[in-house]
């Protein structure tokens, strides 16, 4: 058995790179993945919090981050660490071995595997909550079922549509007690559901302009190519002069007319647009 290696990664962009993969492979919206990254750690990978296990890009506890490794670690290359990982009669996740259990929990801080788990879990969470209630589920519902855990969400985006005014702090004691700044206003008021709900969705957008400054796109244009090259390669070029009126020119028919990919990969508008227009075009 073979544990796969890992740093974390500091050069321009591949925090943006990572998630942009994750994205690509699992089809969850990019913006989305990025406004909870930087919510959860400000985009740190190695960040860690002073009152419980969480931990890295998405600060997930040990027991959420196992269980989420062994349903989806083999489709990504982590079989080793899917297959070490056990589910205990009350539903506990086990890993016999405690080194491999810590080499398991620090993949927690590769921004690469933190991104395609989270992704991962997003999607799993907006199936379930989309089936529950028969509606497309935001934002703000997804990260709750990250910060409450799917059955909070359940509770949680019911009570929203029930009796949004109610205070949340009642309905979620403990949760409440840990996170005060979340459920209480500096007055000590108790906010609403809907408050809470319509703040994170506000803080969700804003962390996603936030962490998209710059421009990250010409770090991340060969890992997008890499992740989803037929995405990659359907996306629509601007045709070139001579071109038919009406003309779509793929990646393939630039190749073709002799632009080298390492042109294309170098940050320029035509390849700024291709990279946003697969990023737009993830779910379809």
């Amino acid at each position: 058995m073979t544990i796969a290696s890992f740093s974390v990664q500091d050069r321009p962009g591949g925090v943006h790179s990572a998630i942009a993969v994750a994205a690509a492979r699992t089809g969850m919206d990019f913006s989305y993945l990025l406004g909870q990254a930087q919510v959860e750690s400000a985009m740190r990978p190695d960040a860690r919090a002073a009152t419980s296990s969480a931990e890295g890009l998405y600060q997930f506890i040990d027991q959420s981050w196992l269980g989420i490794v062994q349903r989806h670690g083999a489709a990504h290359g982590l079989g080793w660490a899917a297959e070490a990982i056990s589910a205990g009669p009350g539903g506990r996740f086990h890993v016999a071995d405690p080194g491999l259990r810590r080499a398991i929990l620090d993949l927690r801080r590769d921004p690469r595997t933190a991104a395609l788990m989270a992704a991962e879990h997003a999607a799993d969470n907006k199936a379930e909550l989309e089936a529950r209630f028969g509606r497309d589920m935001g934002p703000a519902d997804l990260y709750m079922a990250h910060f409450l855990g799917l059955g909070g969400a359940r509770r949680f985006i019911a009570a929203l549509d029930s009796d949004p005014d109610q205070p949340a702090a009642r309905m979620f004691p403990a949760a409440a007690a840990a996170n005060r700044g979340v459920f209480f206003a500096p007055d000590g008021r108790a906010r609403s559901v809907a408050e809470i709900h319509g703040r994170f969705a506000e803080r969700l957008h804003r962390g996603a302009r936030l962490a998209g400054g710059g421009n990250p796109l010409p770090d991340m244009m060969p890992d997008l190519a890499a992740a989803a090259p037929a995405r990659f390669a359907r996306a629509v070029m601007p045709p070139p002069a001579d071109a038919d009126a009406g003309a779509r020119t793929t990646l393939d028919d630039l190749l073709a007319r002799g632009r080298t990919r390492d042109s294309l990969l170098r940050p320029r508008p035509d390849t700024a647009r291709l990279a946003y227009l697969m990023l737009a075009g993830i779910g379809g």
